[in-house]
């Protein structure tokens, strides 16, 4: 059974720097594209970042563009999120996610990775 492992969160300061990865395992991984999204107390789970498979093409929401750098290994089957400039409203669970071959959205979650920004 694949599984997707987020790790790399901690307790950071504003300003600082921190790379969050997602491996996948199993052989039968398969992926359309892979995204991060973000899950802060109270709020509603939010779009970080995804980029395809192929690596042709990445998106990112507005509030971390120029900020943050998705990218992917396809030898280690691993997604990554390079998070710059760090902000205390980046604080959320980072969950990492697949979007498997014939499905319309992202339909395979992590389990979650914690970013703390203190100020």
């Amino acid at each position: 059974q694949v599984q997707l492992v987020e790790s790399g969160g901690r307790l950071v300061q504003a300003g600082g720097s921190l790379r969050l990865s997602c491996a996948a395992s199993g052989r039968t991984f398969s992926s359309i594209s892979m995204g991060w999204f973000r899950q802060a107390p109270g709020k509603e789970r939010e779009f970080v970042s995804a980029i395809t498979w192929s690596g042709a093409s990445t998106t990112y929401a507005d509030s971390v563009k120029g900020r943050f750098a998705i990218s992917r290994d396809i030898a280690k089957k691993t997604v990554y999120l390079q998070m710059y400039r760090l902000k205390p409203e980046d604080s959320a669970v980072y969950y990492c996610a697949n979007r498997r071959p014939g499905a319309r959205d992202f339909d395979h979650w992590g389990q979650g990775t914690q970013v703390t920004v203190a100020s």
